[in-house]
């Protein structure tokens, strides 16, 4: 929660969908409904609660919101009034739908615009999708609804022709060690860039899972820990005995990977997670042998 952003241009990642958006504020062309897709800890929540302050900014810089002006500050201090987030999981029956189409009717009681943020949409029921189409299509004037999703192929169709729509894509290793390099850099934290690589490649492209593992490893070896303690403190302790039980089995060794196999065994290895390290290297050797050895996640040793 600290390091959410609270301006587009701290959104990492997602230059394309921040630009629109920024240039939507700006031009003062706000749809009157947005759906934000993509994986886990890419930016949907975080780009609704951006829209909605920028929206209601009393004096936003380029589509940027000022972070100073009353609303701003209301904000980020989380005391937002015209801002309502709703979790549709929690809340996927009708009635829950009619009370908010009911709420919808009411105006800002300080800013221009009131904005409905409508996480994990997909979880809805059907009848309360059939409940939100007709305000989804003809809110009032100074309603903005986002919704949010991780599934998008779940939700219901006409309800996307409804929106416009944003796909978020998973955030490069790159972005992502440089979100971790300038947060260790604030906290005082020592990680030399081999560490936060590490991190950010355990994250699979989730600044979230990205700030939740480096708070972790910090919890467990301090502000200064080594590589093979982040390996560890994250689970992702490579047995190189994983390469060496593929070769034997290229090698069609039999007596040799058993041999392995128990030695393994016999140390107290997770057995599900090594054979799970085995399918990685050897799907790593077909990449490497058809040319594709860039596009493996894999220290540059390895």
């Amino acid at each position: 929660r600290k390091y959410r952003p609270q301006t587009f241009a701290e959104v990492v990642g997602q230059d394309a969908v921040t630009r629109t958006l920024k240039n939507s504020v700006a031009g003062k062309r706000l749809a009157h409904a947005y759906l934000f897709c993509g994986p886990r800890g890419t930016g949907k929540t975080s780009l609704g609660r951006l829209l909605a302050k920028a929206a209601n900014c009393a004096a936003p810089l380029e589509g940027e919101p000022c972070n100073t002006c009353d609303s701003c500050r209301s904000f980020i201090e989380g005391r937002a009034i015209d801002f309502v987030e709703q979790d549709a999981a929690s809340h996927n029956s009708v009635d829950d739908i009619r009370q908010l189409r009911e709420n919808v009717a009411l105006t800002p009681m300080s800013g221009d615009l009131k904005v409905y943020l409508l996480d994990e949409v997909h979880m809805l029921s059907k009848g309360a999708y059939n409940a939100l189409l007709k305000t989804l299509e003809e809110p009032p004037p100074h309603i903005i609804f986002v919704l949010a999703t991780t599934e998008p192929h779940k939700v219901e169709a006409t309800i996307i022709s409804r929106c416009q729509r944003f796909d978020l894509k998973r955030i490069s290793g790159a972005a992502i060690t440089g979100l971790l390099a300038r947060i260790c850099e604030k906290e005082g934290f020592t990680f030399d860039q081999e560490s936060l690589e590490e991190v950010a490649r355990s994250a699979s492209g989730s600044a979230r899972d990205a700030i939740n593992g480096l708070e972790q490893v910090v919890t467990y070896y301090g502000l200064a820990p080594t590589c093979e303690q982040v390996q560890e403190a994250l689970g992702l302790s490579i047995d190189a005995r994983s390469g060496a039980l593929a070769g034997l089995a290229l090698d069609g060794d039999l007596t040799g990977g058993l041999k392995l196999i128990a030695a393994v065994r016999n140390d107290g290895v997770d057995m599900r997670d090594f054979a799970r390290q085995v399918g990685k290297y050897l799907r790593g050797l077909l990449r490497a042998k058809a040319g594709a050895a860039e596009a493996l996640d894999l220290p540059a040793e390895i």
